[in-house]
């Protein structure tokens, strides 16, 4: 006779912050294991007007009433024993944006466990979705993994693919990266709830690639790489820092391109070839083109290339370059 093993519900302590963190939260929040509280960043002046307000993860957890923390200091003490009152069983990290100290992974008896937006050991670190779009992978994922002290480098418990399609920008990757991360990040829970073995897997630290935090200067864009390379950083820059070039001493955002086919002959590396409808066609340092379709002046509204170009009034030919 077959016996089926009882759900034992976990009490959830939940690490997170952008966007990104939130169907990781709506998943626990929909499970039968309960979110007793959330660890989030503290709050900082967003958007254009530099105003203080709620990240995603804390407007959640405002609306599903779940206590809420917010540390400037991880080991200070009046949060520590505001965490070990939740009594958590386990904790859960989905993008919170800081390391986490021993004294606090010491807390929850079974652990804590991480939502990380690579491969494993592929791309460590604070922008692993933006640079598979930069590097050009074809694949991306998900993996569930052991929090411990060294940056992204704990035993994996779980991984998902996530294929990275020619048109995404690191904003629809993530979207979708966030969404296949909850998924597998509940399953991996209801099994350890159930009581289930579940296999951790160490990495292969020789094999680890690393993904810094991006700087708002790495969008500027260099002609002289090739098509395929800045078609990858036009849309690895989006929707944060953007891609950037200069054309007559002031700064343009490329916001749309594509690598084109088409011979950039002598013209040289961020010269004109020729506009082609909406888009313009500039030279590559490979010999081809960047179909440059939509941009954006500083101080102005995103537009078609043809739209800025019949509004720029200068006499010399059109050259994009890395310096104002």
């Amino acid at each position: 006779m077959s016996t089926t093993v009882p759900d034992m519900p976990l009490r959830i302590a939940f690490f997170g912050t952008p966007a990104f963190a939130v169907p990781t939260l709506d998943a626990l929040l929909a499970s039968s294991h309960e979110v007793v509280g959330v660890v989030t960043q503290p709050d900082r002046p967003r958007g254009r007007g530099q105003q203080v307000s709620d990240a995603p993860v804390k407007e959640r957890a405002v609306v599903a009433g779940v206590p809420i923390l917010q540390p400037t200091r991880l080991k200070d003490p009046v949060f520590l024993d505001a965490f070990r009152a939740w009594n958590a069983d386990l904790g859960v990290v989905a993008a919170y944006g800081r390391l986490l100290p021993q004294v606090l992974l010491d807390i929850p008896p079974r652990g804590l466990l991480n939502v990380h937006a690579s491969l494993l050991p592929a791309w460590r670190g604070a922008s692993p979705i933006q640079r598979a779009v930069l590097n050009g992978d074809a694949v991306s994922g998900v993996t569930i993994m052991r929090v411990v002290l060294a940056l992204d480098a704990g035993a994996m418990l779980a991984r998902v693919e996530v294929p990275v399609s020619p048109d995404d920008t690191s904003g629809s990757l993530e979207a979708r990266l966030a969404v296949a991360g909850a998924s597998l990040l509940r399953d991996v829970v209801d099994r350890i709830g159930r009581g289930e073995s579940v296999e951790e897997v160490p990495q292969d630290d020789a094999a680890a690639t690393l993904a810094p935090r991006l700087e708002k200067q790495e969008g500027l864009i260099d002609w002289t790489r090739s098509a395929w390379s800045l078609d990858c950083h036009v849309r690895g820059m989006q929707p944060w820092p953007s891609a950037f070039t200069y054309v007559d001493g002031q700064r343009l955002v490329v916001r749309e391109a594509r690598a084109d086919d088409t011979p950039a002959g002598d013209v040289p590396p961020g010269g004109l070839v020729r506009v082609d409808g909406d888009a313009a066609l500039l030279a590559c340092g490979d010999g081809r083109c960047l179909r440059v379709s939509r941009v954006q002046p500083e101080g102005k509204r995103a537009m078609t290339t043809r739209e800025w170009l019949q509004g720029r009034r200068a006499a010399e030919p059109l050259r994009a370059g890395m310096a104002p």
